[in-house]
C-alpha cells in the first residue's frame, strides 16, 4: 500500500498557493460565482451556508483582492447585491485548480 502523505516537494508547493482562494469558505464562493454570469447575496448565502456577516467578510477580502465585482442596486426600492467573478479572479481559480492538480497527481 502506498502511503498517502504529501512529499517534501508537494509540501513546499502548498506554501506558495494563493491563500485569498485557498481558504475553504472563499474557495466555496469563488467556485460558486464561476459557475454564473452573476449572483446575488442571497443566492450565495443559501448556496454557501454562510451567515450573513461571514459571508459579508469573506466578500471584501475577494472584493479588497480584485477576484470579484460588487455591483449595489436597488429593485422596486429594495436593496440587491450583485457579485460576479473578475477577471482576475477568474484566472486566480484557474492557477490555483492548476497548482492543486499538479500537488494531488505528483
Amino acid at each position: 500500500m502506498r502511503d498517502k502523505a504529501v512529499s517534501l516537494p508537494n509540501q513546499a508547493r502548498l506554501y506558495t498557493l494563493d491563500r485569498i482562494i485557498h481558504e475553504p469558505a472563499r474557495l466555496l464562493i469563488v467556485t460558486h460565482l464561476a459557475a454564473v454570469e452573476s449572483a446575488d447575496f442571497v443566492f450565495l448565502l443559501r448556496q454557501t451556508g454562510l451567515t450573513k456577516g461571514n459571508l459579508s467578510a469573506h466578500l471584501r477580502t475577494l472584493e479588497a483582492a480584485g477576484y470579484i465585482e460588487v455591483k449595489k442596486e436597488f429593485v422596486e426600492r429594495i436593496p440587491r447585491t450583485l457579485l460576479r467573478l473578475s477577471a482576475t479572479g477568474r484566472e486566480a481559480l484557474k492557477e490555483y485548480r492548476r497548482q492543486m492538480k499538479q500537488i494531488i497527481h505528483q
